[in-house]
């Protein structure tokens, strides 16, 4: 396993590229802190965002969970890069050749996808934790690790988009086609065909509970949009009277189905790898 780790951890050192992206990746998520430089002080408005609550243990492990989840994108084009350019540049065969079974080339890959995976959840949850400390009214021990669920959910999440973007790489063998397709399956498949097909069948209510079991669907409903929980948001939609009746846990039920569709993908690419004359 550790050797497996290793020739991936070379591949990716040897691509500046991927380099690139990953340092912009941890990059961005570390400016989630300068958010709390945001200030207005012009009288008579004057306004600290970091006062406003954002940064209040356990919330901030759900906005900041939700926001680094937006950034996966940038690890999935290193994934979906790295795939590709094993074909383009024929080191998938000289692997091959040199004794690796395809199984443990793709083991390999989804070790990766487990390690990029890690190394964020954690990464995350330690930008998190100082930026808590600092500016969170509640300080508690009991306060501060509570709904630390969030971060298993953004693991999972992470594992199965990967795991996508690998299946995907292997698939079309180019990662700019690669990456069209994961557009187009969001865009169109997902989001349209299957949607209206399953409202004009099941009507709203099970075009509803047909989505939950969709592979970017459900990765999307294992951290829901904290947005709503801010007090602000909260007090304009009083003021409005909207109901805003979310239910933002991370329910056990949406990771099965995402560790499910995780486990189709890496099948999936297996096959497919067995398959196909290299």
């Amino acid at each position: 396993m550790i050797r497996l780790l290793q020739i991936e951890f070379i591949k990716l050192w040897n691509n500046r590229a991927s380099k690139f992206l990953i340092f912009a990746y941890f990059t961005l998520i570390l400016c989630m802190a300068l958010i709390a430089m945001i200030r207005i002080d012009r009288p008579p408005i004057v306004f600290n965002i970091a006062d406003q609550g954002i940064f209040n243990f356990p919330y901030i492990w759900h906005l900041n969970t939700w926001i680094a989840s937006w950034l996966k994108l940038f690890f999935a084009i290193v994934i979906v890069s790295m795939t590709a350019n094993e074909y383009s540049n024929k080191t998938i065969k000289q692997n091959l050749i040199d004794g690796l079974s395809k199984k443990e080339f793709l083991m390999s890959k989804f070790l990766m996808v487990i390690s990029f995976s890690i190394l964020s959840t954690i990464f995350v949850f330690l930008v998190s934790l100082i930026l808590g400390l600092l500016y969170s009214d509640f300080n508690e021990i009991s306060i501060i690790f509570s709904d630390l669920s969030y971060f298993l959910g953004y693991f999972v999440k992470l594992v199965g988009f990967f795991s996508l973007c690998l299946f995907l790489g292997l698939l079309v063998k180019r990662s700019a086609f690669a990456l069209g397709f994961l557009i187009l399956w969001w865009g169109i498949f997902e989001n349209l065909i299957i949607r209206f097909s399953a409202w004009w069948l099941f009507g709203k209510e099970g075009s509803e509970k047909v989505m939950h079991f969709m592979p970017l669907e459900a990765m999307s409903n294992l951290i829901v949009e904290p947005i709503t929980k801010f007090k602000a948001v909260k007090s304009i939609s009083t003021q409005l009277g909207a109901n805003l009746s979310i239910d933002y846990a991370v329910h056990w039920y949406n990771i099965l189905i995402v560790l499910g569709w995780t486990t189709i993908f890496i099948y999936l690419s297996y096959a497919l790898l067995k398959k196909r004359d290299l």
